[in-house]
């Protein structure tokens, strides 16, 4: 980190490590107890490691001056590492929970280890830990090349990655003590809400900087996607964050939404929380991602920028169809359903795209395990979005709603899709930013993939059998009218599939835990070799 710094940027990185420092004092000393003051503390103690860290390198050689013709690679290795630590814990959190499902009596007395409070660690790690982390490295990686320049600034992309995983790791313990907002996807303390839109700016500035001072005349459709997952996750995050915190000494605060208005806002932020945080965001991986590794140009350029528009357009609109039967207004519900009908056009637009780009190069499919990731990525896409938009029809939203069902396909997206495209682009990375050919172990990538679309398989299909089974038998009725089964017999006929998610999510983790294992080994053997790249010229599409 601090080897590529010249002194006046040490300066700066040491001036905001002793603000941090300052903060989480403040924090602390305020609150005394309780969730704010250990958040307080994990402030203080991340200021001052990294000012002891600035501070000692302070007099340092400076970098060489030809570092401006380089790439700035080294916030994309520790984006990739904290990706992994993070895939880890909020993998191994969703299968402790799963497991906890089948045999929930093996809950320890320890309230940290119940049910409820990690639950939203495996999804806030998931998704934010290991989605965010995995969006803001590859989107560094993906700028520089496609822009022909590096980044702007040799500060920011630290102050984002490091600022980006506090508040992560704030959220995650939040939960473990107790502390949320009671909102889907979005339970964290006020005050790291604020600080998220203090990170996220920094994020969004350091994008458009750099691509003003591109060489590359044309922006490439990767960096559209990006910026749009960007802008919009920021509009998201402050709208459905809005709150008003009890004291300024304490973590807990009141919504300003209330009733079905909460509802609605938080539905049109949970469903464009998938639209541009895992989608748009990922697009962008994949359409970098895919014709780098394919040694293809994407099929259709033309058709990616037609894709972004209608997806950009459509999806805003489509979260009211998770309120179907609810007192959300009937036109209201209506048009989240006929625009998530209409959603389908884009977004199979893009996965059609993505498969025809391998048209002549289907034997890489066959002999790349890495391709083979991104491969089944788009296939998970495609049918993922058919899936959402049939789901978003009233009727059948009648029998899948408050299933399994759902639990099946929101699976079907962020394993088959999401986690797929990343490991992916990380397999390709990973050797370019270590001053590698390839990975260390090729054959543990081939194991990786295989335990991955298994683990993958058994996941989703035993969840779609589990959601249809409940919403049969929450609707079958007898000869007089009432109820066959009650809601216990609904609920041990479930048994079977939650072992088999059980088994799926735990070979996915020992999947991933071979990930890590991979590129640390990759990493570790290219110490000392690993220098950014010189920036050269590279077609733009």
């Amino acid at each position: 980190m601090t080897a590529t710094l010249t002194y006046s940027e040490r300066r700066v990185g040491l001036a905001l490590s002793v603000l941090l420092t300052l903060l989480g004092f403040a924090m602390a000393a305020a609150a005394r107890q309780g969730v704010m003051s250990v958040h307080g503390f994990m402030a203080l103690a991340l200021g001052l490691g990294l000012a002891v860290r600035l501070g000692g390198a302070l007099y340092d050689p400076p970098p060489p001056r030809e570092r401006m013709q380089r790439y700035d690679d080294a916030p994309t290795r520790f984006g990739i590492a904290m990706t992994l630590v993070w895939a880890i814990i909020g993998m191994a959190a969703g299968v402790w929970v799963a497991a906890l499902l089948y045999w929930p009596e093996a809950t320890p007395p320890w309230p940290a280890t119940s049910f409820g409070r990690l639950r939203p660690v495996h999804t806030t790690g998931i998704i934010f830990g290991f989605g965010g982390n995995a969006l803001i490295a590859t989107s560094f990686h993906v700028l520089q090349r496609s822009a022909r320049a590096r980044l702007a600034d040799s500060v920011s992309p630290w102050v984002v990655l490091l600022g980006y995983n506090l508040f992560c790791a704030w959220a995650v313990t939040g939960y473990l003590m107790g502390s949320t907002q009671s909102k889907e996807y979005a339970e964290a303390a006020w005050y790291a809400d604020l600080w998220l839109v203090v990170i996220w700016i920094t994020y969004f500035a350091l994008y458009l900087r750099t691509l003003a001072r591109r060489a590359e005349p044309h922006i490439y459709v990767a960096n559209w996607y990006y910026l749009a997952f960007i802008l919009v996750v920021a509009m998201l995050h402050i709208v459905n964050n809005l709150a008003l915190p009890v004291r300024l000494t304490t973590a807990e605060s009141f919504p300003v939404w209330s009733g079905v208005q909460d509802a609605m806002v938080q539905w049109w932020y949970g469903h464009n929380a998938v639209a541009f945080f895992l989608t748009a965001g990922f697009l962008g991986m994949l359409y970098y991602f895919l014709p780098v590794r394919s040694g293809r140009p994407i099929w259709s350029y033309r058709l990616s920028i037609v894709s972004f528009w209608g997806i950009t357009f459509f999806y805003i609109w489509v979260g009211s169809h998770h309120l179907h039967y609810t007192a959300l207004p009937y036109w209201a519900q209506t048009l989240g359903m006929t625009f998530s009908i209409m959603l389908l056009v884009p977004s199979w637009a893009s996965a059609g795209n993505a498969i025809a780009t391998l048209n002549g190069a289907w034997h890489k499919v066959r002999d790349d395990a890495t391709l083979r990731f991104m491969f089944v990525a788009a296939v998970f896409y495609g049918l993922s979005t058919f899936e959402g938009s049939f789901l978003a029809i009233r009727p059948v939203n009648s029998l899948s709603h408050y299933t399994d069902w759902t639990i099946g396909h929101v699976h079907s997206g962020t394993l088959g899709w999401v986690a797929m495209i990343v490991f992916g682009a990380i397999y390709t990375l990973v050797p370019q930013v270590s001053g590698r050919v390839d990975m260390a172990s090729p054959r543990a990538v081939e194991w990786h993939f295989w335990l991955a679309v298994t683990g993958t398989l058994v996941y989703v299909i035993a969840m779609w059998n589990a959601g249809i089974t409940q919403g049969l038998m929450w609707r079958t009725y007898d000869a007089n009218g009432a109820l066959s089964y009650s809601f216990l017999q609904s609920v041990q006929a479930m048994a079977p599939y939650y072992l088999l998610r059980t088994i799926g999510g735990a070979m996915f983790l020992a999947g991933a835990a071979i990930c890590a294992w991979n590129c640390r080994a990759t990493m570790r053997a290219a110490q000392g070799e690993a220098r950014d790249r010189p920036l050269v010229a590279q077609p733009a599409e």
